[in-house]
């Protein structure tokens, strides 16, 4: 899948995304409000930052889909990286928000003092949980398909959203049982939560940063499958870079010493053809050849 198509598809879901976290957002207000149910308002804000978040995904996406110019030879598909990365961080204020908020509420006791919050903001939560685990289900499909670092960062910040609702609603049920200390002690469970997958997308977008090695399973697979090619004799090197979501291959391959350039040049453009078609997260690989039983220098 080109750049441009991996753009179109992320301006997609995200435009989508968007769409459906407005609604959402206007529906838990007015239930949070009609219903006295502080914990939705808190919930509706929660959903009300991902629609900033669609446009941090757009506006990363975009950059990085731009084709590679003087300034940048290799591409720009690190800005991926950092839409990530700037949703990892709009994540660790919403979590310690929603945290902070807990505890603080614990602490002053003041949740036994509030109004015993209506049905409505009872339903509201359930089609909340609902609806934002579809979305990151739906969101995280797609990410996986175009290997979009941005995309899937934004699919588990639907997932804090619903894990948000998850704690509305535990705790919107609590104080109708009568147990209104359910509502903090559930969010600052949910809090953990949503730290720990900000971290992971962190550690992700970093290590795209720095030049990670690719997967290990994957390297292999791609071994593999150049040392199948007709005409090599040895795969001497193999080195991987992660460049955003995309791969650069550095490759060094032994050929027959008798063949002559010409046919060395022709194994090696096989090798580089038919490995950027089998794996397309691969951007770019180098393929230098060698004189099989040599040592190359």
């Amino acid at each position: 899948m080109s750049q441009e198509e991996t753009r179109r598809v992320a301006t997609r879901v995200s435009v989508l995304s968007m769409v459906g976290n407005t609604l959402l957002t206007v529906f838990k207000l007015i239930a949070g409000l009609t219903a006295h149910s502080g914990a939705m308002v808190s919930d509706a804000i929660h959903s009300a930052s991902d629609i900033l978040s669609g446009f941090v995904v757009i506006a990363g996406v975009r950059m990085a889909a731009k084709a590679p110019d003087r300034d940048h030879p290799y591409g720009h598909e690190r800005y991926e990286c950092v839409a990530a990365i700037i949703l990892a961080t709009v994540l660790v204020m919403v979590g310690g928000s929603i945290g902070w908020g807990a505890l603080r509420s614990i602490l002053s006791g003041d949740y036994a003092a509030r109004d015993v919050p209506g049905v409505l903001a009872l339903a509201a939560a359930i089609v909340s949980i609902v609806v934002k685990e579809a979305m990151f289900w739906y969101t995280r499909h797609h990410a996986l398909r175009i290997h979009s670092t941005a995309l899937h960062a934004e699919a588990w910040h639907q997932r804090s959203d619903a894990l948000s609702s998850v704690g509305a609603l535990i705790g919107i049920a609590g104080a109708r049982l009568g147990v209104p200390v359910m509502e903090p002690i559930a969010s600052a469970v949910i809090c953990l939560f949503i730290l720990k997958v900000a971290l992971q997308i962190y550690k992700q977008a970093v290590d795209q940063m720095v030049d990670h090695a690719w997967d290990p399973t994957l390297t292999e697979a791609l071994r593999s499958a150049v040392a199948a090619r007709p005409g090599v004799a040895g795969v001497d090197m193999l080195q991987t870079r992660m460049f955003g979501s995309r791969v650069y291959v550095d490759l060094e391959i032994s050929v027959d010493p008798g063949l002559s350039v010409s046919q060395g040049h022709a194994i090696a453009e096989g090798v580089h053809a038919a490995i950027e078609e089998a794996f397309p997260e691969v951007k770019h690989i180098m393929v230098h050849v060698n004189p099989a039983g040599e040592t190359a220098p």
